[in-house]
């Protein structure tokens, strides 16, 4: 599942007129790097919710062909945050774990390696979600969970590191939130945490969040 219902408010005047993953990156907007690199991983069937000018995110993308996957779209009358996008999501999901990805950041992490994770259901005790974390970047220095033992993470300890908007999650993790409810992730991973059940990874690879004209134009020179 790609995230894409975002405003974009950081990024105006850019997004009032185009949603957030249609703007282009080094000749293609940002959404199609995504998939072409699942596409290249092996992953095909594709999930993208939408809310702040939709539309153009069906027309431009259509069903996915030209770029080898074949999308499925959740659309959203108002952004639903998101745990209750992924939530609202579900019946597209199904029930096996799936990948999640920020249509806003750009990451080099491998995503075959979410394959591993995928077609399995989880005992009571196993993790209901894997995260990739990355070091914090100047413009969110305070980080977000540490990787303790057996990779369990936490909101606690330190050092914190910065979740990079890629993750497995399972089903499961959501089921306690109504479908068209706003809900917020970081809530529903603390208490899964406080459980031991959600593990990460650190990538120390190129990874950027495109929140603002700058790092939009700093990605720009990245992949140029």
């Amino acid at each position: 599942m790609i995230l894409a219902a975002g405003r974009g408010e950081r990024m105006r005047p850019l997004t009032d007129h185009t949603p957030k993953p249609l703007l282009l990156v080094a000749g293609q907007p940002l959404i199609v790097w995504h998939l072409r690199r699942l596409a290249a991983a092996g992953i095909h069937n594709v999930v993208i919710n939408h809310a702040w000018l939709g539309e153009q995110i069906e027309a431009t993308l259509g069903d996915g062909h030209s770029w080898g996957v074949s999308i499925q779209y959740s659309p959203e009358q108002t952004a639903l945050e998101t745990a209750g996008g992924i939530a609202n999501a579900l019946p597209l999901l199904g029930a096996d774990p799936f990948l999640v990805l920020n249509g806003d950041v750009w990451c080099d992490w491998p995503l075959e390696r979410a394959l591993d994770r995928f077609g399995k259901t989880p005992s009571p005790t196993d993790p209901l979600a894997h995260l990739v974390l990355v070091p914090n970047p100047s413009h969110h220095p305070e980080g977000d969970f540490s990787i303790g033992p057996q990779g369990r993470l936490s909101p606690h300890h330190r050092p914190l590191l910065t979740y990079a908007g890629l993750g497995v999650f399972y089903p499961e993790l959501f089921a306690g939130i109504a479908r068209h409810e706003p809900s917020a992730l970081a809530p529903l991973l603390k208490h899964a945490m406080a459980q031991g059940r959600v593990t990460g990874e650190r990538h120390a690879g190129q990874w950027m969040d495109v929140g603002t004209v700058e790092r939009l134009s700093a990605l720009e020179q990245l992949l140029r």
